[in-house]
């Protein structure tokens, strides 16, 4: 007797939870969150993975022959253009530029002395105490010796310029990638002596599938993002187009120039997104939203508990987003989680306390 009124008991309490929810589970309607057809900015876009290569990766070669003396740079080291590498034994090109220098001076000293000469020799002419031809003599002799000055001088500068080459110097500010010398080694010259990689400007190759062609052109806006700095994405656009299509990956390759915008790094990966096309005013819903059905592709539109399905022309995805071409209006609450378990007219409980994707979009 005792089970028999705990059984009715139970059922009583069931038909009252009933009342008070509008009935069982099953009549409550499927439980879904939502969200709203919204109107904004759309990309159609073209995502590619390609490198980063430096601008200006020089190999910095010995100028002349000699023992190389002196190391100051290291791998990995950071140089500023015109920064000291290395030095060479400089003995012989000093011994050169001193004997240069030296009969420089001697020869400008005689063309002074000469320069007084003709001072007296002007006078004496007048006075007729000397020839014309003497003074003749006299001014040849000048000549002469301003053509030396001159070759010596030339020289000079030869020589003082072969003794700059004795110090290796950076032409590019970068990082020191090799450095292919030692201490006491005699080197020939165009030997190369350190590879620098200049990463203050930068060129970043993409490939596109071939069929690109007629749609790549310089100047599309593209987004870069680089694994060795991820937080540091920009937006550029293309620089160039590569005249051919790749051999062996049939790709068509754009390249961009850019200036290091912080620790991208030559060598390394970087993502880039071209935009092929914006629309300002687009239709945009979740992609979550739409749901294949034998009619088509379609959205619920929810409209006091009960949904309507609604046929839709969809265009682009996006970062979890769907264009709507077609079918959807602005504003429209449609469903999102649990979208792929309805039917039309089907009765919906709405998740109250669901983060709706709206804001999200």
């Amino acid at each position: 007797m005792g089970l028999c009124v705990i059984v009715a008991l139970t059922g009583c309490e069931k038909k009252a939870e009933d009342v008070k929810t509008g009935g069982p589970s099953s009549h409550r309607g499927t439980l879904i969150t939502v969200t709203t057809v919204q109107k904004q900015s759309f990309e159609r876009v073209q995502e590619s993975i390609g490198r980063i290569e430096s601008d200006s990766s020089p190999s910095v070669a010995a100028e002349m022959s000699g023992r190389v003396v002196k190391i100051m740079a290291e791998l990995g080291q950071r140089v500023r253009q015109g920064q000291v590498l290395a030095e060479m034994d400089a003995q012989d090109a000093k011994i050169t530029r001193d004997t240069a220098q030296a009969e420089a001076q001697r020869l400008q000293t005689l063309i002074v002395n000469q320069e007084r000469l003709i001072q007296r020799y002007e006078k004496l002419v007048d006075e007729k105490f000397i020839s014309a031809t003497q003074m003749d003599d006299a001014t040849s002799q000048l000549s002469t010796l301003r053509e030396q000055l001159a070759g010596a001088r030339s020289q000079l500068a030869g020589a003082e310029h072969n003794l700059q080459k004795t110090r290796i110097v950076a032409p590019v500010a970068g990082e020191i990638e090799q450095r292919l010398v030692s201490v006491g080694d005699y080197v020939e010259r165009g030997k190369p002596l350190f590879n620098i990689t200049a990463n203050q400007k930068l060129r970043v190759y993409l490939p596109f599938p071939e069929e690109m062609t007629s749609r790549l052109h310089r100047g599309m806006p593209i987004r870069l993002f680089s694994a060795t700095a991820p937080d540091n994405s920009i937006e550029r656009t293309i620089t160039d187009i590569r005249p051919a299509v790749n051999v062996n990956s049939h790709a068509l390759e754009a390249i961009v120039e850019i200036a290091n915008p912080g620790g991208w790094k030559p060598g390394g990966s970087v993502k880039g997104v071209l935009v092929l096309e914006r629309r300002a005013d687009a239709l945009v819903v979740p992609e979550q939203s739409v749901v294949l059905r034998p009619a088509g592709e379609v959205i619920y539109v929810v409209k006091e508990g009960i949904v309507e399905q609604r046929v839709v022309k969809t265009g682009h995805k996006a970062d979890g987003n769907v264009e709507i071409l077609s079918g959807g209006v602005v504003g429209e609450v449609i469903a999102f989680d649990g979208a792929a378990f309805l039917t039309d007219k089907a009765k919906v409980n709405i998740k109250k306390d669901a983060v709706t994707k709206k804001d999200a979009i």
